[in-house]
């Protein structure tokens, strides 16, 4: 009777799993493991709001495995040494899991891949992440991609909504002595802040097919011009269950274009616009792949000369907490401290304000988020930097400077979203919701702040900067 150990990590689903599929079809009995170990992402180990979102991705997939008699083996430490004893207490010849593309974790896979293999147990790695593993996407040269659109092109040519997995269910499932509880990997907060996060998110899997069915059934429809409008339910808000694989890209492909296949032709929602975006997925980590010091390092070397202005802890926070002044920035930072997320064009809009308005280095935003966001992911999360900031590949150009205003006026016309996550503007007219400075009462009477910076003088400043940085 052969046994087999599925090593979950951020593939928290029972369908459409590769590794766990292909478990419990070869072997008789199949004990589920997840290992707690999060020096091995050093440094980017799981900001607070993710350690959120694992411990109650966990719990959900602990009930889905209940409801088929089975447990979640929970442990923490070192890896190598916890899946050595579970070998020896249940005499496991296998070791399945899913790959990730971070370098930390690559690293650390090629690690327990050579003790395991050391050891005479065979080590049986699966796709489950993404729709094409970085590697398989190249130029006719062998190279790897720099530029989203030929990459995109390259890779939708290979994209079909072929049937995912059904739900994995072994022959047998057992379950081996020294689990802890849940609580013992200590990922929740000692002081409760979450309430925002528990009213708007469903961690696990039920809850990313949930939304999936509610962006599937109603977004998808308006979703090329809904996306940027921040007070609108125009985007999936996928990107948190994708990052924890409680659901898979081919998945939601599939989902969606079963939908489209029971419109009539005439009325079809047109899904490639989000199926570009999740494109953006992929190219994120291609770029991580081949280029795995950009965490931390600018992907275009000509930024290495830009003149940063000296890191400011007073400026800093007032972003952080949302008080800089500027409505559209604040509400975005409210909402990402409320809930753990943030509209992305909102996204693109705080970013644009921290790293050329204030001239604070890309970084202090990225670390910023990592921590905040339920969806902070490396990849993502460094490529939405750097592209913001241009450092990156295929960046925005850096005298693309985001107007906050100009952009609240186009896509919070109303001034709904400001209206709420800016509660001390709410009863003011729409045009000093957008600039409350025009009236200077509005401000005593509020207590809403100044704006900390003249958005076009620091523009300004910002574009000589990049000159002569060019020039040096």
């Amino acid at each position: 009777m052969t046994t087999a150990i599925v090593l979950f990590r951020r593939d928290l689903r029972l369908a459409d799993n590769p590794a766990l599929s292909e478990a419990c079809a070869a072997h008789a009995q199949v004990l589920p493991v997840y290992i707690h170990a999060p020096d091995d992402d050093a440094p980017w180990q799981p900001g607070a709001a993710s350690r959120w979102w694992l411990h109650h991705s966990l719990s959900a997939l602990q009930a889905r495995l209940h409801a088929h008699r089975a447990a979640l083996h929970l442990r923490h430490g070192d890896r190598v040494r916890v899946l050595r004893e579970l070998i020896a207490k249940t005499g496991a010849g296998a070791v399945y899991w899913s790959r990730s593309y971070e370098p930390a974790t690559v690293a650390q896979d090629g690690k327990i891949e050579a003790a395991l293999r050391a050891d005479g147990i065979d080590v049986h790695t699966h796709a489950a992440a993404l729709w094409r593993e970085p590697w398989q996407i190249e130029t006719k040269q062998g190279e790897p991609y720099r530029v989203f659109t030929p990459f995109w092109r390259n890779l939708r040519t290979q994209l079909h909504a072929v049937t995912p997995l059904p739900e994995a269910r072994a022959k047998k499932w057992i379950e081996a002595p020294g689990s802890i509880a849940l609580a013992d990997l200590d990922l929740l907060p000692r002081i409760p802040w979450d309430a925002g996060f528990v009213q708007a998110w469903q961690p696990g899997e039920r809850g990313a097919h949930e939304m999936l069915e509610i962006f599937r059934d109603d977004a998808i429809g308006d979703y090329a011009h809904a996306r940027d409008l921040p007070a609108r339910h125009g985007t999936s808000r996928l990107s948190p269950y994708l990052h924890f694989g409680e659901i898979s890209p081919r998945q939601i492909h599939h989902a969606l274009h079963e939908r489209v296949q029971r419109v009539d032709a005439r009325r079809r929602p047109d899904i490639e616009p989000y199926l570009r975006e999740l494109g953006w997925r992929e190219f994120a980590h291609h770029l991580l792949h081949y280029f795995p010091r950009t965490p931390t390092e600018n992907f275009n070397a000509r930024f290495d000369g830009f003149r940063w202005l000296p890191e400011d802890a007073a400026q800093l926070q007032r972003w952080q907490r949302g008080r800089t002044g500027i409505p559209l920035v604040d509400a975005g930072m409210r909402e990402l401290w409320h809930n753990g997320w943030m509209h992305n064009r909102v996204r693109m809009i705080v970013a644009s304000f921290l790293t050329k308005n204030l001239r604070q280095h890309w970084l202090h935003g990225a670390r910023w988020f990592w921590d905040t966001l339920v969806d902070a992911d490396l990849a993502n999360n460094t490529m939405g930097w750097q592209w913001v900031a241009g450092s990156g590949a295929d960046a925005a150009p850096y005298f693309r400077v985001f107007n906050p205003v100009t952009q609240a006026k186009k896509f919070d016309p109303d001034a709904a979203y400001l209206r709420r996550w800016l509660p001390e503007l709410a009863s003011f007219s729409t045009e000093l919701v957008h600039e409350p400075w025009k009236d200077r009462s509005v401000l005593s009477r509020s207590g809403y702040p100044a704006p900390m910076i003249d958005l076009s003088a620091s523009r300004e400043d910002a574009l000589k900067a990049y000159q002569t940085s060019r020039a040096d």
